[in-house]
């Protein structure tokens, strides 16, 4: 589960409550949920945890 969706659940909040908070609609929380990331542009995930008040950090690695 990603920590979009955990903190979701942890405000006890629906997913229409979530698009509403986070700016989006239903349907891109329902993808959020589902752990559809390739939907996403790293642009608006960033701006959603933003949105969210989340902590966040940027890490790269070689590619196996």
């Amino acid at each position: 589960m990603n920590r979009l969706a955990i903190w979701i659940q942890d405000n006890g909040l629906t997913q229409t409550e979530a698009a509403e908070k986070l700016g989006v609609t239903q349907a891109r929380i329902s993808d959020l949920v589902r752990g559809h990331w390739k939907k996403f542009s790293l642009d608006i995930l960033l701006t959603l945890a933003a949105r969210a008040e989340l902590k966040f950090k940027i890490e790269l690695d070689w590619a196996a």
